[in-house]
């Protein structure tokens, strides 16, 4: 992650920006549990936000972020803007998100199904029925 915020910092001071803060956070673009993001998006101080590619911030619904923070006098620099332009970078994006997608639902279906499965054996070692 350091070179990732190097090549962002590099970025914006290559563009004018002063850097006050760099916020990193590792988590899933599709979830909306991501504390700092929501800080930041929060915090009317934070004039310029800097990304090096859009799917760092969110993976849908950038243009609705970009509208918001338009309409705060603010506003979102993509540093890496090859992303789309290119048509067969297009389609991979496209494939990408799909696959993520499907990803975070089967993570959750089969976590789902895991925590059920413990539980029910937790119920049947704590109620003696374990080894009937």
């Amino acid at each position: 992650m350091t070179a990732r915020v190097a090549r962002v910092v590099q970025g914006a001071t290559g563009l004018g920006l002063p850097v006050a803060e760099v916020v990193t956070e590792v988590g899933s673009g599709l979830t909306g549990r991501r504390g700092k993001l929501h800080r930041l998006l929060s915090d009317p101080s934070a004039a310029v936000i800097v990304v090096e590619h859009r799917d760092r911030l969110a993976r849908f619904g950038v243009e609705q972020l970009e509208a918001v923070l338009s309409q705060s006098g603010r506003r979102l620099v993509v540093l890496d803007l090859s992303e789309t332009t290119d048509t067969s970078e297009t389609t991979d994006d496209l494939v990408r998100d799909i696959t993520e997608v499907l990803t975070s639902m089967c993570a959750r279906l089969y976590g789902r199904r895991a925590a059920e499965t413990r539980a029910a054996r937790a119920v049947a070692v704590a109620t003696g029925e374990a080894g009937e």
